[in-house]
């Protein structure tokens, strides 16, 4: 039971730094002054017990160290805070809408005697089975249902069978194509979701204890985009819990190349299933890396969209600025015919932003293409495989162009913003006390930064969006000089400045690393340009043969 008296947060605040960001000097930790300005940070009816504030210690240590940060930076009066946020920077054209693209389907595609290379069929084979009716919608629905009932024991990564849903609609999929509808290359198609979608009837955990038997009646606005194309939804798949890292309230969801290892987060069961072969594609979301972080150690393709081309509808809120939806498949096409279907127009979702998408082949040749020279010449583990992936796009014609990569302006301290946001989506979660169900908890678990989140300044949140509309500005100039910029996944800052500016970027394997974990690279586009990152991805693709791969224990008979 927790202690509610102010003789506790007396205690507990000595042995913290200080609150005040300004006046303090020098490198050495600062007490809290417990006086009214330190009661006045911390509301009245919330109240953490010794523990608790042990925990978050070093974080507010850490946010006031940011706050410093932010202050060596000059920001003009004219910049606006970025409230409610808005990706596009000044005079920025938005490419006019453009209507679905009609994806072709090969002919003369014959369905394989082995169950395993069925699993591992790409869509547009897959749709062209269908179509030839070598296989009905309503088997592979449950060729797919039976493989991930078959593998989840060891890989942990369904949260909930959607198989009564899949099934009807499977039928009716199959009844449309023998009467001549056909909703396009993803009709009959199964796919699994990220379980922070709703769908009713089903439970909707956000992969956390306190919510793991939580429904909600509504229709995700993702999941609706892919019915109307066809597509059946056979299982809700694991998250970390509230969408971090692969530790979820049953488990952790493990890694299919490696299963002794987690398979990173927080779309942890969709990049994990994708990678078995346990569904053809999944839905992720992203707001700090989780889709780039899961679909590297898995060996997946994944596509993080401009922010605001997805509809998020219906889905789990950790940032309002920051979140999005994206698809995970193996292949770089597979990723660009699940955009396709699920972009555009929501009318429960204001924040989207409608744009063309004009998907086609690249000679890269003619395309304008930067590296971030810097980041590649990082000490870090991928650093042979990402040096490798350079030449083989030389190979194919690319002229590279270093890159800085350098912004002038305190990435990390900005990720704040996240956090602010975050402690806010579950603020009642903090203040009910019931994030003490959560699995993980410690310093950089989100019980405690959700609480830490809570002494932040709304000044600092705001100046910090301010630093952001900066951060706006100074990477669409360093991109509108190029088609694509070739990244390192992890290097440097770009990962947080482009979760925080909204540009998309599509992450794909290039090799493996001891242990099994599979290695990727990034191609980071423009603002709206997903087509040419997909398009160079799947040059890439194509002239390699890691998008191939196949984890060797889901691939036995």
């Amino acid at each position: 039971m927790k202690m509610h008296n102010l003789f506790l947060l007396a205690f507990t605040a000595c042995l913290f730094t200080s609150c005040n960001p300004g006046d303090a000097g020098g490198d050495t930790e600062m007490e809290i002054r417990v006086d009214s300005t330190y009661f006045a940070m911390n509301p009245m009816d919330i109240v953490f017990d010794t523990s608790e504030m042990k925990m978050i210690g070093k974080a507010l240590g850490e946010y006031i160290a940011s706050y410093r940060e932010y202050r060596e930076i000059h920001i003009p009066n004219s910049i606006m805070p970025a409230l409610r946020f808005d990706p596009l920077p000044q005079g920025f054209t938005v490419p006019p809408p453009t209507g679905k693209m009609n994806w072709p389907i090969p002919e003369n595609t014959e369905k394989p005697s082995s169950p395993a290379e069925l699993a591992f069929m790409s869509i547009p084979e897959l749709a062209a089975l269908l179509r030839s009716g070598q296989v009905t919608s309503v088997e592979l629905t449950t060729f797919f249902l039976d493989r991930l009932k078959e593998h989840d024991p060891d890989l942990h990564c369904v949260i909930s069978y959607t198989e009564q849903y899949a099934v009807q609609q499977a039928l009716k999929m199959d009844l449309e194509l023998a009467g001549g509808r056909d909703r396009g290359i993803l009709h009959g198609i199964p796919y699994g979701i990220k379980d922070l979608f709703a769908f009713p009837d089903y439970r909707t955990t956000w992969g956390a204890a306190a919510y793991r038997e939580q429904q909600l009646d509504v229709k995700a606005g993702v999941i609706e985009q892919l019915e109307d194309a066809g597509a059946v939804l056979v299982a809700k798949l694991t998250l970390g819990a509230l969408a971090m890292g692969d530790v979820w309230f049953a488990d952790t969801t493990r890694n299919p190349w490696n299963p002794e290892q987690g398979s990173s987060g927080s779309s942890a069961g969709s990049s994990a299933a994708t990678a078995a072969g346990l569904v053809p594609f999944a839905i992720g979301t992203e707001t700090y890396g989780s889709i780039v972080s899961p679909a590297t150690r898995c060996g997946v393709t994944g596509l993080r969209p401009t922010y605001g081309r997805v509809t998020r509808a219906g889905a789990m809120a950790l940032s309002w600025s920051m979140d999005k939806v994206g698809p995970i498949c193996r292949s770089a096409e597979d990723c660009a015919i699940v955009f396709d279907a699920i972009r555009g127009a929501d009318p429960n979702d204001p924040t989207l932003i409608e744009a063309g998408f004009s998907y086609r082949e690249q000679d890269l040749s003619k395309l304008r293409i930067g590296y971030f020279k810097d980041a590649f010449n990082e000490d870090y583990p991928f650093q042979k495989q990402d040096r490798q992936s350079l030449e083989v796009l030389r190979k194919l014609g690319a002229d590279l162009v270093p890159v800085d990569l350098e912004v002038e302006l305190p990435v990390d301290a900005m990720t704040n913003i996240l956090l602010a946001e975050a402690a806010a989506a579950f603020d009642e979660l903090t203040r009910s006390n019931r994030d003490t169900l959560l699995v993980r908890q410690g310093e950089y678990a989100w019980p405690a930064l959700f609480r830490a989140a809570r002494f932040m300044p709304a000044v600092e949140y705001i100046q910090a969006n301010r630093l952001r509309t900066m951060l706006i500005e100074k990477y669409n100039n360093l991109l509108s000089d190029f088609d694509v910029i070739v990244t390192p996944s992890f290097g440097g800052t770009q990962l947080p400045a482009t979760n925080m500016t909204g540009h998309p970027v599509v992450v794909v394997p290039n090799g493996e690393i001891e242990g099994g974990s599979r290695t990727s690279i990034s191609f980071l586009g423009n603002l709206f340009d997903e087509a040419t990152i997909l398009a160079l991805a799947k040059a890439y693709q194509d002239a390699t043969n890691f998008d191939e791969a196949r984890p060797p224990l889901f691939v036995s008979e």
